[in-house]
């Protein structure tokens, strides 16, 4: 295992056989909230597997059951985010870690327990797929903290929400519980709590096992028609669908699909 450490919480990073990269937000004293050293030590794990080929997913998940995330630290805040030099590196540190998710080569996965809120929302929106217990709550606090929320993350927001779903988040600050989080789109699907450790690993292992050229390719497509800063080309998009067709895999669903057997799959 690799402990990523900070004064004020830590990144447990571990890598499954199928290889699933599970890194886990462990702050438990103040609901798994991110200080600015795991804002920092998320980016550099992500940047450090970011070109593994033989990785299948990234998965994301809070320590216990209580919070996935509670946001950014705000304790430390008087400290580390006072004057507009540290400000913009704290602005940093968040943009990296959560574009390093948006933009890795395969796909991401959070696993939301309980509180969701702010940086945590930040986070999990990042990612591919979001899924819920049935106890989970989220909350976009930055109206009542007085802080801005930066562009990217309005817009990652707005694409995957809509306009009107994200004024209502920001506007009013309320509370959302697990249901309606499914109803909106803020999660793909719902759990009931004792059901969620099982079914969300059946989720991940579903993933992890899907051709990753095809992934890949369908990954980029969407950031493609998504747009933005950094957004693959048009280009880019047509190489990796062509890919999909000169590789290994492609023949090897084939052959799986006429033997009636699950298909193995090698990223070639």
């Amino acid at each position: 295992m690799n402990e990523a450490q900070s004064t004020r919480g830590r990144l447990d990073i571990d890598e499954d056989v199928a290889g699933v990269l599970r890194v886990r937000i462990v702050n438990p004293a103040r609901y798994n909230a991110m200080s600015l050293s795991m804002w920092e030590a998320l980016g550099d794990a992500l940047a450090q597997v970011s070109r593994r080929s033989d990785l299948r997913a990234i998965v994301l998940q809070g320590e216990g059951e209580r919070a996935f995330v509670s946001g950014a630290d705000i304790s430390e805040f008087g400290e580390q985010r006072n004057d507009p030099a540290q400000t913009e590196r704290y602005d940093r540190a968040v943009a990296r870690a959560q574009d390093a998710l948006t933009t890795s080569p395969v796909p991401t996965l959070a696993l939301i327990q309980g509180v969701c809120m702010g940086g945590g929302m930040g986070l999990a929106l990042a990612c591919d797929l979001r899924y819920c217990n049935a106890s989970a709550r989220f909350r976009m606090p930055a109206a009542r903290l007085g802080l801005g929320y930066s562009r990217e993350g309005v817009k990652r927001m707005c694409d995957i929400l809509g306009a009107s779903r994200v004024a209502d988040l920001f506007l009013t600050a309320r509370i959302v519980d697990g249901a309606e989080a499914g109803r909106i789109g803020l999660v793909q699907e719902v759990f009931p709590d004792a059901d969620f450790p099982a079914l969300v690993q059946a989720r991940v292992q579903t993933v992890a096992e899907n051709a990753p050229l095809t992934l890949r390719a369908a990954r980029l497509a969407m950031r493609h028609i998504l747009g933005g800063p950094g957004a693959p080309d048009a280009q880019q998009v047509d190489d990796a669908v062509q890919a999909c067709f000169r590789s290994q895999d492609y023949r090897e669903g084939q052959i799986a699909f006429r033997e009636k057997r699950a298909p193995r799959f090698m990223a070639r």
